[in-house]
């Protein structure tokens, strides 16, 4: 399916125009189709930058993105889509509160379909043919793909993003049965889904799943690299899980670059795939450069030979 270029629209809030009402309200009614449930209740608005945010459980909603670089193409891999609540106009200090409130609350389900919804809609904005969009999904929610993830799709299908463009992240150290994730996986990768496991070679990690699993992506635990900074041993290791996860036909993403030197140590230990603050904060996609952000560092000094030589 060839996506549609959705223009954002641009709204004065003071001489709000007719025809852009309108179309808000055409797109609230389609939304409010596709969720199943009533979009006044969690205050779904348009900002006059053409972005959306929500308030949900009394939390304001705003979607941020990260960008995911490939050093070795000189290209953008896509974005991953983060929440960022806040309450009283300041930021929270914890990002994670809202989905700890939501679960606490019983409305766990009802908030990740509301921040799916946010990120789809504010990744319009920045979608481009190649780009991915990377989603997590919290552990709980895994076996409601049947019907949870199908009005997800619906979300997709009314913005033209094709379900092959979104990528289902999954902590693996939180899924304690394997049966849960190979389900989980099964009926999301049937979907058209490109399946990445997150905070790989954490403490919870179980290394029997990097070959039982059929994955695309393999999104290293930050605290890897962090460590391989200053432990040389460390670093050894983390070539070896980026060498065990090519062998396996996933593409490992380190993740968690903070420094030059983290950068330098990630690309000499064969990975390609790379995310942090060092390349790139997350941002509301209005804010988003992601030519400018990426020619801000030049991969042109890394060893080209000692990156092949680490893969092979």
């Amino acid at each position: 399916m060839t996506p549609t270029k959705i223009t954002p629209l641009v709204t004065n809030p003071e001489q709000p125009d007719q025809n852009q009402l309108n179309h808000v309200e055409q797109l609230r009614l389609q939304l409010k189709e596709s969720l199943l449930l009533d979009l006044d209740d969690y205050g779904l608005t348009e900002q006059s930058s053409g972005e959306f945010n929500s308030t949900f459980i009394g939390v304001q909603l705003n979607s941020a993105f990260q960008s995911i670089y490939d050093s070795a193409a000189g290209d953008l891999v896509g974005h991953e889509a983060l929440i960022r609540p806040s309450l009283g106009g300041e930021l929270a200090s914890n990002p994670d509160f809202a989905l700890t409130y939501a679960e606490q609350t019983g409305k766990l389900v009802q908030f990740d379909r509301v921040s799916r919804t946010l990120h789809v809609l504010n990744f319009r904005q920045i979608y481009a043919e190649n780009g991915l969009l990377f989603l997590n999904v919290h552990p709980k929610l895994l076996t409601t793909v049947n019907g949870h993830g199908k009005i997800f799709e619906r979300i997709l299908h009314a913005n033209s993003v094709p379900t092959n463009r979104v990528v289902i992240e999954i902590n693996e150290g939180l899924v304690e049965h394997d049966k849960q994730l190979t389900e989980a996986i099964d009926n999301y990768r049937d979907r058209g889904y490109k399946i990445a496991i997150d905070h790989f070679g954490g403490r919870a990690s179980h290394l029997d799943r990097l070959w039982k699993y059929q994955l695309d992506f393999i999104k290293f635990d930050v605290s890897l690299i962090q460590q391989a900074e200053s432990n040389h041993r460390l670093s050894k290791v983390l070539h070896h899980l980026i060498r065990a996860a090519h062998d396996v036909g996933a593409r490992p993403v380190v993740q968690g670059i903070e420094s030059q030197s983290q950068l330098d140590i990630a690309i000499e230990s064969g990975a390609t795939l790379l995310q942090g603050f060092f390349l790139g904060k997350p941002v509301h996609a209005r804010e988003l450069q992601p030519t400018k952000a990426f020619k801000k560092h030049n991969f042109a000094h890394v060893d080209k030979d000692a990156i092949n030589k680490a893969a092979a």
